[in-house]
């Protein structure tokens, strides 16, 4: 079994920075890739950032050049720099990880860029 928890979320102004971490704890060993997805109201959860164990990046579009993801392998975490935050990335932020036998998911966290 293993446990996700994220941290850093909150409210913030456009333009803004915030940084997002999830620390994964219990069998989680063998782990592949890690990451994030966020859900905004009324839209589908969507691929933000996710990294290998080699530390091979992929971002969405919309966040390209403005959001950076890392990972510690030693200790299972991985990070979501943001910078530049938009209203439009106004969501709840959902880490990840894959395993052999599958994936589990962090409980979310608020982020909301309002001014």
């Amino acid at each position: 079994q293993v446990q996700l928890v994220e941290s850093g979320g909150g409210l913030v102004q456009p333009g803004d920075s915030l940084r997002l971490s999830c620390a994964a704890s219990g069998s989680a060993f063998s782990v592949y890739a890690m990451g994030w997805y966020r859900q905004a109201p009324g839209k589908q959860r969507e691929l933000v950032a996710s990294i290998t164990t080699g530390h091979n990046t992929n971002y969405a579009d919309s966040v390209k050049g403005r959001f950076t993801v890392s990972r510690d392998n030693a200790k299972n975490t991985v990070n979501l720099q943001m910078h530049s935050l938009k209203p439009e990335d106004t969501a709840v932020y959902y880490c990840y990880l894959d395993r052999p036998i599958g994936r589990s998911w962090g409980q979310g966290t608020q982020v909301t860029v309002s001014s």
